[in-house]
This record gives structure tokens, C-alpha cells and sequence, in this order.
């Protein structure tokens, strides 16, 4: 993985195409090219990790692994990280010097995990640290220096440990001059005995959930302190009145159960609207009297009495405290709040009271009012009715929460009066009806949440006067149909979530109301289906604003089929989810319409799709984000990919992909992430250009060293031979080039050497074409070709030349003889040649000089090919020598001639000339011309005779 480095360093390629890249164990942020995840991957060694991650990773979560140590220079060449995660891990060990490098992090996460001990150098080099998690481990010691080197560090998380000692503890933060919140909840402290204070820039301080009994530390040392947290400890009045709190704005001491409030308060100078008054049993009202007694002329911004298990509040002894902000009952006992006529004040901004047995809000008309007060929230009680007038006493409140409680009834006019509410929160409640009186006069609302009820009719004009909605949830309930009226009056609706309900169908009527205004419309997990994909009528033909559609998981079956022209209408959409819906029909001009579609998911629905039709994404030229997971998928072809130029992300995990065609990948120019998780990829020949390109620096794969081989999990895909590839490859190109290398070898040397033979077979061929038109007295410009040897021109001049052509014109023969007949200039094989195809015959007269010229033999040699190829009788052979049969047997072409056919012999007689001559005349005749007879040198026929 070095190479993945080097490439990084250099930064990325701008190529016409893209090629693949990946990591053993992480993933890259596709939106942050310098962020990686390695969670949930079992890793024991952090190396096997970080390894192959280029040098400039900014940020790393390696949680939720089983690395048990880190050794020296784990983070070697990652000097640019600034932010760690190794939390959720096994690690007890960090070896001193495993930070070396970092020199620019500043966030480092070491929680849940199994350290007991901090060495020395174990932060050694990270002079920039500004967080640091140590928390959910089991520190027992920590070393004195080991903070001296976070120089920097202004958060430290040291809960849920085991520290016990805190002066030694206090010790090794003496370093950390900007240090300014710090977190040791739930150790071992017993005591905050000290012989150093605290670093002069801590601010905030959480000591909750030790033992502490007695704090025995000096008066001033939280003198610098503004929040700290004492609770759930054993703390008593005396050991926190002798301190001062100086630049105290928050102090909290709830669950002490030997703590005084009133001894404090009376005796503090801490001023008493800082105090959080949570948990410290003040569970009547005569305490809560008091507390208000003492609190007299303070303005308290914020008063919270959580966790004092109050269980009444009465409206005969009123609070007088002045709260002009927050009031905060949660986690108490309340069943009633009488309309708030328990509190003095008017002044009251926020109320929560959450947490507890309240059960109805009962009519609160003609109450006292609270002008001021603008938030409400009654959560996780036990609400299940809220009459008519139940919120009279805030009529300015802007947000309400009621969601969480058992709510059934909902009275009319329930929310009167509330003309500037904008939030209602009714989520997760028991309501089962809508009325067109329960939201009258809610003018001001933008967003109501209905989610996880039971509703199962929404009647027309329930939301009439909800003009300025723009949010309305309605998911979760147990909706069947919606009326063409159903959201008459929502004019400015923006969000409608219609998700997990039961509705079967829907039309292009159904959101005629906000059809000019809605944009995000959620149709999760309800019961559509359409029966024919010939259905040309779209139910969001209207929508025209709409960005973002969700109608995956649709039950029992799925949306099996999308007919044509289903989102015609759709021309702002940029979000469409589909998945989970076992499609099974789906046209190829299905998503003609979506132009702007920036994500697509067709996930999940593997019973449905497998191969997606030509053409089918050939408009979602903006597409960024397309997830096919698990839907069958065989095969990538371009037909269906090719128009995909700004895809960035690209899901095909556990699909039947078996070979990819990286052409297909190539054409999508701005592909970042493809994952092939799972998928069947064959360890063969087709995918070996896929495996070249999982190593090239532009598409980050997931994890490409864990796909394996199928049928073999212990085979990886990068790891199979693509040698045996290229042996086919070069198979091809020698079955190519060897028998054209050969060819140019050979021709040469057969030109060489039979160029004689190709000319006299050339000139054989125009004959054989004459032939076909011409006689034979017109084809033949000489009754033979006589060949001879130089040395025997004398019998050839004075014997054969006035015997055969000085003779009668009319019977004389044309004989041709090289130094008279040949053209002069030409090549002597050519004149060989034309002249033998150009004679009757061919006399070679035989002699010793004969056999050893090599003319002379290659004249030979050419007539025999012509006797033999023409099966006729061309050759006539004279022999002036008589040469033994042994001698003859040198030559093979005359002996293979001699053979075949008979020959004359010059005779030593002179009166055997005569017969020589009428043997030769009848040769060069042919066998079946008439009788000839010889006077004097000179022949003639029997018919001239």
C-alpha cells in the first residue's frame, strides 16, 4: 500500500477517467476527502488500520475495534491529524512515544476503554491537544508529568475511573495553563485534601457521582471556578460554607443527603440565583415557601427545583419567588398544576415540568395570566385529557410540548386563545380523532407534530386554519385514506409526513391543497401499490416545488410496479427513495422526467429488479448519489450507466455481480465511492482489468482486500494470478505474429530460390487462359527451345540448325536458341523461362559439359516441371556422350526425367544419322504425326512425298 502514499502526496490526478482505489480497514468521508471511519471492523493491531492512509488525514475514528495497545509511533506518518477516536476499543497499554508526530491534533478520544495506568511520555508530542477523553476506563495512577506536554489542553474527561488520591491527581495538572473544564465524575475521592490549588484557568469543574464526605480543601481553592457540580456525593453544610466561590455562576449540590439548602443559603455568600436548587428534598410547600423567603428581592433567571419528589403545589401559599426566566418541576411527583396559581410571580418565560404524574390539564379560563411566558412543556407525563381553555394562563406561548403522555381526548377549543403559538408537539400520544375545532384559532402555527398516534381518518378541513403551517407530521398513526379535502386551508405547507400508515392509494386530488407549496412529502411504509404499468396518471403531477420523495418499504408486497409517467410532474425533485419495495416491473423512461435528481435509492429490492432496462438513467444527468443495493443486479452495462457523469457515490453491495465491465465505471467522471461489498466477483480473467483498476487513485472502494473468491473465503480478489490472463494474450499475439515473422522469412528465401518456378507456373496460368480462346498454332512462337551447352554449339550450328530449319520453309521447324532468340537486356531466368512456354518442345541436348553447367540444369529443371505439369510430351532428350547409368545418378532431376521418359542417342555411325533425324523429327511432331523419311539432311512427310 505503499503506492497508495506516494500517489496522495502527490495529490490527485485530473485524467479523463476514473480508476479505483481503497483501504483494508477504513472508509473515506465522500463529502470530506481528509476524514476516515474504521469502526465496527474487530481490529486487534492499530496498524492494520492507519497503514495504508495517506499522510494527510485530518480525522480518524478507529472506536468500536479490540485494539489492546498502541505501540511507539503508531501515527508515524499522519502529521496532520487533528482529531482521533479510539474509544469502544480493549486498549490497556499505550506505549510511551505512540503519539510521536502528531503534532497538530487536537482532539483525542481514549474513552471506554481498559487503561489502568498513564506513563509518563504516553501524550509525549502532543503540544497541541485541546480535548482529551479518558473517561469509562479504570485509571487507578496516573503519572505526575504525564499532562506536561498538553500544553494546550482546555478540556480533560477523567469520570468513571478509579482515582482515589486527589492531591496526586491535582499534581499532574499543575501543566496545563489553559486547562478549563474538567470532568471526574464517578471516581474513587474521597476528599479534595490538596497541597497544590487548582490551574488558574479552570472554569468548570465536575466532581458528581465520587464519595466525597468532607471536602477538607483551602477557602479559596474554587475561587476561579463560574460552574461546578458537587452532587450525588455525601457532602455535608459545614465543608462547603467555609469556601468562597468568588466567580461561581453555576453550583449545584443536589443528592447530598446530609446537605442543609437553608444552612447554606443562610450562611453563604454565594449568590443565591447561581444555586440549583435540584434535588435537595424540597418536597412541600412550606419548604418551597421558605426557599422563597430567602430568596426575596433576588431575580432569579433560572429556578430549578428538579428531583426534590414534590408531589403538590398549593395555590392557598403561592411561591413568591421572582422567577423572570426559567422554572424547572421536572422529575417530581406533580399531578396538578392548578393553572400555575402557586407562583407569585407573573414574570415566568419558560416552564418545564417534565418527568412527572401529571394527568389532565384541567379549564384554566379566567386565570391568572402569565404575558411573558412562551415556552411549555409537559413531556413524559401521564396526560390523557386536556380540556377546553387548559392554557388561558399563557396566551402569548410560542412552543408547546405535550408529546410523550397518554393523551386521548383533546377538547374543543383546547388550544384557544393561543394565537402566537408555532409549535405543537402531540407526538406519541393515544389521540384518535381530529376535529375542525381542535386547531381553530391557531393562526400562528408552523409546525405540528402528530407523529405515533392513532388516528385513522383525517376529515376535511381538520386543519382549516392552519394557514401558515409549514410542518405537519402526521407519521406513525393508522391512516387508511385521505379525503380531497384533507389539508384544505395548509397554503404554506412545506413538510408532510405521511410515513407508516396504512393508506392504499393516493391521486393527483389528494394534495391539490399544497400542491404549490410542498417540498418535502415522506409516504414511507403505507400500502400503495398500482395494479398496471400502463397507468399513465401521476398522483404528483402538480407537485411541481417537491425535492424530496420517500415511498420505499410499502407493505405486505412492495410497490412492485412504477407506471409510466409515475413521477411525471416531478421537475424540481433532487431526493427519491424507493427502497425495499421488490419492484418488478420498472419502465426505462420511468425517471425520464426527474432532470434534477440528485439521490436515488433502489435498495432492498432483490425479489424484484435484477437487471435494469437500456436507457433507464439516461436523463439524471445530476445525479450524485445512487444506491443499488441488494437488488439482484448481474450485470453493468453502458447502455444503462453511461449518461451518469456526475455521479459521486455508487452502492452495489450484495448484488450477483460477477463481472464488471470497468468501461462502465470510466464513464462516470466524478464517481468518488463504489461499494461491492458482498457481491460475487469472480476470480477469472473477465475481472482482471477490475482488479488493475482497484489500485489507481480516484475511486475510493470499500474495502476492496475483503472481497473474496466465491467458494473460496479464504481467497482474495486482489490476490488471484492475473498472469494467466496475459498468457492468453500473448498466446493471441504469437498465434498473430509468428506465422507473419515466418512468412517474411520465407519469402525472401522462396523468392530466391524458386523465383524461376512462381515466373514459369505465372506464365503457365496466362496459357492456361489462352488456351481457353486460342489455337494451338497460336499459342506456341517457336517449335522448341533448344538447350545446350556452350562447349557443344559446334554439333548444334553444323548438325541440328540446317537439319531441323534449313529444310523447306513449309516444313522447317522454328527452333530457339539463347544467343539468337533471347531479348536482349531482359533477366536471363525471365528469357528462360518465356522461352520454354513459348516452344512447342523443349531438346536438351545432353553431355557431360551439359550436367555440369548450372544454366544448363536449370533449363532442365524448368522444362521438367513443364513436362511434369502439363502431362504432355515437351521434352525431347538428346545424348551426345554416353554417359554410364552410374555416373548419372548425381543428377537427380535428369535420372527422375529419364525415368519418365525416353530419350535418343546421337549415334557414332554415320549411317545411323538418318535414323537419329526421323527419330527426332517425329518427336518434335508427336506421336501421332504421319510418317516421316529423310534425303540427303533434308525431310519430308509421306503426304509430300
Amino acid at each position: 500500500m505503499k503506492s497508495f502514499r506516494v500517489v496522495w502526496s502527490f495529490g490527485v490526478l485530473f485524467v479523463a477517467f476514473v480508476a479505483g482505489y481503497g483501504f483494508r480497514n477504513c472508509i473515506q468521508d465522500i463529502d470530506d476527502p481528509e476524514s476516515y471511519t474504521c469502526v465496527h471492523r474487530v481490529l486487534l493491531d492499530i496498524r492494520s488500520a492507519v497503514s495504508d492512509l495517506p499522510n494527510n488525514t485530518k480525522s480518524l475514528n478507529v472506536s468500536n475495534n479490540r485494539v489492546r495497545s498502541l505501540p511507539p509511533r503508531s501515527f508515524i506518518h499522519m502529521t496532520k491529524l487533528e482529531m482521533l477516536r479510539l474509544d469502544s476499543n480493549n486498549l490497556s497499554n499505550i506505549v510511551p512515544g505512540a503519539f510521536d508526530q502528531l503534532n497538530s491534533l487536537n482532539t483525542l478520544n481514549l474513552s471506554s476503554n481498559n487503561l489502568s495506568r498513564l506513563f509518563r511520555e504516553t501524550f509525549r508530542g502532543l503540544h497541541n491537544l485541546t480535548q482529551l477523553r479518558l473517561d469509562r476506563n479504570a485509571l487507578v495512577s496516573i503519572h505526575v508529568e504525564v499532562f506536561e506536554p498538553l500544553v494546550r489542553l482546555e478540556l480533560l474527561n477523567l469520570s468513571c475511573n478509579r482515582l482515589k488520591s486527589f492531591d496526586e491527581f491535582l499534581g499532574s495538572l499543575q501543566p496545563l495553563p489553559r486547562l478549563r473544564s474538567l470532568f471526574v465524575c464517578k471516581n474513587h475521592f474521597r476528599t479534595l485534601n490538596h497541597s497544590r490549588g487548582l490551574p488558574p484557568s479552570l472554569s468548570q469543574l465536575f466532581l458528581c457521582a465520587n464519595q466525597l464526605q468532607e471536602l477538607n480543601c483551602h477557602r479559596d481553592f474554587f475561587v476561579n471556578v463560574s460552574h461546578l457540580d458537587l452532587s450525588y456525593n455525601n457532602l455535608t453544610t459545614s465543608s462547603l460554607l467555609p469556601l468562597s466561590f468568588g466567580k461561581i455562576g453555576y453550583l449545584t449540590v443536589a443528592f447530598n443527603k446530609y446537605f442543609d439548602i437553608f444552612q447554606f443559603i443562610k450562611n453563604t455568600a454565594v449568590p443565591l440565583n447561581r444555586i440549583d436548587y435540584s434535588g435537595l428534598h424540597l418536597n412541600d410547600c412550606s419548604k418551597l415557601s421558605r426557599l422563597c423567603r430567602y430568596l426575596r428581592g433576588v431575580s432569579l433567571n433560572t429556578l430549578t427545583l428538579a428531583a426534590n419528589t414534590i408531589k403538590v403545589v398549593d395555590p392557598k401559599t403561592p411561591m413568591s419567588c421572582n422567577v423572570t426566566g426559567v422554572l424547572d418541576l421536572s422529575r417530581n411527583r406533580l399531578k396538578n398544576l392548578e393553572c400555575l396559581e402557586f407562583m407569585n410571580q407573573t414574570e415566568l418565560v419558560r416552564l418545564t415540568v417534565e418527568h412527572n404524574l401529571l394527568k389532565q390539564l384541567k379549564n384554566c379560563k379566567n386565570k391568572k395570566t402569565f404575558p411573558k411566558l412562551a415556552y411549555i412543556s409537559f413531556r413524559y407525563n401521564r396526560i390523557w385529557s386536556v380540556n377546553a381553555h387548559a392554557f388561558s394562563y399563557a396566551p402569548n406561548v410560542e412552543e408547546l410540548q405535550l408529546n410523550i403522555n397518554n393523551l386521548i381526548f383533546l377538547e374543543n377549543n383546547a388550544f384557544n386563545g393561543l394565537r402566537r403559538l408555532k409549535t405543537l408537539r402531540l407526538d406519541n400520544n393515544l389521540i384518535t380523532d381530529l376535529y375542525k375545532s381542535t386547531f381553530l384559532g391557531l393562526t400562528e402555527l408552523r409546525v405540528l407534530n402528530l407523529r405515533n398516534n392513532r388516528l385513522s381518518v383525517i376529515f376535511q378541513n381538520v386543519f382549516q386554519s392552519l394557514g401558515n403551517l409549514q410542518i405537519l407530521d402526521l407519521g406513525g398513526n393508522k391512516i387508511t385514506g385521505l379525503k380531497n379535502n384533507s389539508f384544505r386551508g395548509l397554503q404554506n405547507l412545506t413538510k408532510l409526513y405521511l410515513d407508516r400508515n396504512n393508506i392504499k392509494t393516493i391521486s393527483s386530488y389528494t394534495f391539490r391543497d399544497v400542491e404549490t407549496t410542498l417540498r418535502v412529502l415522506d409516504l414511507v411504509s403505507n400500502q400503495l401499490s398500482f395494479e398496471s404499468s400502463k397507468e399513465h396518471v401521476s398522483p404528483f403531477y402538480r407537485l411541481q416545488k417537491l425535492y424530496d420523495l420517500k415511498l420505499q418499504n410499502q407493505q405486505p408486497y412492495g410497490l412492485t410496479v412504477l407506471p409510466q409517467g409515475f413521477f411525471k410532474g416531478l421537475t424540481s425533485l433532487k431526493y427519491l427513495y424507493l427502497a425495499q419495495n421488490k419492484i418488478s416491473i420498472l419502465n426505462a423512461d420511468v425517471f425520464d422526467e426527474l432532470s434534477q435528481l440528485t439521490f436515488l435509492t433502489l435498495a432492498d429490492d432483490c425479489n424484484g429488479i435484477r437487471n435494469l432496462p437500456d436507457g433507464i438513467f439516461k436523463n439524471l444527468t445530476n445525479l450524485r448519489v445512487l444506491n443499488l443495493e441488494n437488488i439482484g443486479l448481474q450485470t453493468l452495462t453502458l447502455d444503462v450507466f453511461s449518461n451518469l457523469t456526475k455521479l459521486r457515490k455508487l452502492q452495489l453491495t450484495k448484488n450477483a455481480l460477477k463481472h464488471i465491465n470497468v468501461k462502465v465505471l470510466k464513464t462516470m467522471t466524478s464517481l468518488k465511492y463504489v461499494d461491492l461489498r458482498k457481491s460475487p466477483l469472480t476470480c477469472t480473467c473477465n475481472n482482471q482489468e477490475l482488479q488493475r483498476w482497484l489500485y489507481q487513485p480516484q475511486v475510493q472502494v470499500v474495502y476492496p482486500y475483503n472481497l473474496t473468491c466465491p467458494g473460496k473465503p479464504t481467497s482474495y480478489f486482489h490476490e488471484f494470478d492475473a498472469q494467466v490472463c496475459d498468457m492468453k494474450i500473448k498466446v493471441q499475439l504469437f498465434s498473430c505474429s509468428f506465422p507473419s515473422l515466418l512468412l517474411f522469412i520465407i519469402i525472401p528465401i522462396v523468392y530466391s530460390k524458386s523465383y524461376w518456378r512462381i515466373k514459369y507456373n505465372y506464365f503457365l496460368f496466362i496459357a492456361w487462359l489462352h488456351e481457353r480462346w486460342k489455337s494451338d498454332k497460336e499459342i506456341y512462337k517457336y517449335d522448341a527451345f533448344v538447350s545446350y551447352n556452350t562447349n557443344d554449339e559446334h554439333w548444334v550450328f553444323n548438325k541440328m540448325l540446317p537439319t531441323l530449319e534449313n529444310c523447306d520453309p513449309s516444313s522447317a521447324f522454328r527452333l530457339c536458341l539463347h544467343h539468337r532468340d533471347f531479348q536482349l537486356g531482359r533477366d536471363i531466368i525471365d528469357n528462360i523461362v518465356d522461352s520454354i512456354h513459348n516452344s512447342r518442345k523443349t531438346i536438351c541436348v545432353v553431355s557431360r559439359n551439359y550436367l555440369r553447367s548450372e544454366w544448363c540444369s536449370l533449363e532442365m529443371q524448368l522444362a521438367s516441371y513443364k513436362l511434369f505439369d502439363e502431362m504432355r510430351d515437351v521434352l525431347v532428350l538428346i545424348f551426345l556422350d554416353n554417359i554410364p547409368d552410374g555416373e548419372l545418378s548425381t543428377y537427380h532431376r535428369m535420372r527422375k526425367v529419364m525415368l519418365k521418359k525416353t530419350y535418343i542417342s546421337w549415334p557414332s555411325e554415320p549411317e545411323a544419322e538418318k535414323l537419329f533425324w526421323a527419330k527426332l523429327i517425329k518427336a518434335l511432331k508427336g506421336i501421332d504425326s504421319p510418317e516421316v523419311t529423310v534425303h540427303d539432311g533434308i525431310f519430308m512427310d509421306e503426304k509430300s512425298a
